[in-house]
């Protein structure tokens, strides 16, 4: 898409990284990063004690020497999980001599209807900060999705991070290279932090976060190809094999809900009766008991999760069937936590037929309030 970055190489051991440095760069200074889906590697700590996912050096042997410190351990930032997240490989790329840095991100956003240029002058730092601390320096700039954006738009941005003379073209052209790869991979984010001018006069994309659409994974092979599950949540892998939706949190109530809006309503009146929900577990309108199933032996596969509360709306989805689930979960994985079910919609009579006649020790709740207290009682007893 011709967009300017730094010449970097990928390398997976000391050799490799000492080898492939020599070879393919050619700077006086040279930036090491771990590369793992996590923010916050400048100032995390590995495993073995090492500190920090992001080293300068100045030299292809030194370069390697650090590559043989990240790979094969564990980072933790204060993004990653307590353990922290396993490096595969490391980028070693030429140092910039960096003069300015700005933040420069595309979005879509559903208030504008479509993308959004998200953009600052104050760049090279936690972005959320700047919105604390001085939110008038963050500008934004809808653009027609039809048409992209004008010339007029990209020359403003670039005004107003503050370029000047013939870095106002420049810029402009680097943000429209930007653009285009926003639209052409089906992004729904690419953050550049910083969006660099250098002591030269020149501009590089220095470091960069994409999200992609999963929706678009049929035509962005390629891009998809590249994802690595090993730093996912093995239950969040798990659920999507299944088509469930999952998210895992930190409490100790399980959920098994149909809908979106339906499951946050459920973790809001959890934490209202003061309890502390463990998961998003979304069955969606269309499971199927073998679905169910499984969705059961995601939440108990957390040994934080004392309970589980299943509550159901039933419209596409049928009360009957998320009791059959229910039920099958309870004795094909051997349940050891107590469940509350909460049925309502179509089929809820059947629904509830079929759990008082499974003879299984199961909490049937009248509404969701009846449900989140039980749930959050059988905690104590």
């Amino acid at each position: 898409f011709g967009v300017h970055t730094q010449k970097w190489v990928l390398a997976h051991s000391t050799q490799e990284g000492e080898e492939e440095a020599k070879k393919n760069l050619n700077a006086k200074e040279l930036v090491v990063k771990a590369q793992i889906l996590a923010g916050g590697r400048g100032k995390g700590t590995f495993d073995n004690g090492f500190k920090g996912g992001v080293h300068l050096c100045n030299t292809a042997s030194e370069a390697g020497e650090i590559v043989g410190k990240m790979v094969g351990k564990r980072l933790i930032t204060k993004q990653t999980p307590p353990e922290g997240v396993p490096v595969k490989s490391v980028m070693i790329a030429e140092a910039i001599n960096i003069k300015r840095e700005l933040y420069v991100s595309i979005l879509m956003d559903r208030a504008a209807g479509g993308p959004v240029f998200v953009y600052s002058p104050k760049g090279g730092m936690d972005i959320e900060e700047v919105a604390h601390d001085d939110p008038g320096s963050i500008y934004t700039e809808p653009v027609n999705i039809e048409t992209g954006p004008n010339k007029d738009q990209l020359l403003k941005i670039a005004t107003n991070l503050k370029f000047s003379g013939n870095l106002v073209e420049e810029a402009a052209k680097q943000l429209d290279r930007l653009y285009s790869l926003f639209i052409n991979l089906d992004c729904t984010q690419v953050e550049i932090n910083p969006f660099a001018e250098t002591d030269d006069g020149k501009i590089y994309c220095g470091d960069a976060k994409m999200n992609f659409d999963d929706n678009a994974s049929f035509r962005q092979t390629e891009v998809f190809a590249m994802h690595d599950a090993t730093e996912d949540d093995p239950r969040e892998v798990a659920a999507a094999k299944h088509n469930l939706n999952y998210i895992g949190m930190d409490g100790n109530i399980g959920c098994l809900v149909n809908g979106a809006g339906l499951a946050m309503a459920t973790m809001d009146i959890i934490k209202l009766y003061n309890g502390e929900p463990a998961n998003f577990l979304d069955v969606g309108g269309g499971a199927t008991e073998k679905q169910v199933t499984e969705a059961f032996r995601i939440l108990t596969s957390d040994p934080k999760v004392k309970a589980i509360l299943v509550n159901i709306f039933g419209g596409i989805m049928k009360c009957d069937i998320i009791a059959n689930g229910v039920v099958a979960a309870a004795r094909n994985i051997n349940l050891k936590v107590p469940v509350v079910v909460r049925l309502a919609g179509t089929n809820v009579e059947l629904g509830k037929k079929i759990l008082s006649e499974s003879g299984l020790a199961l909490v049937t709740a009248d509404d969701l309030d009846d449900a989140a207290q039980k749930a959050v009682a059988t905690l104590t007893k």
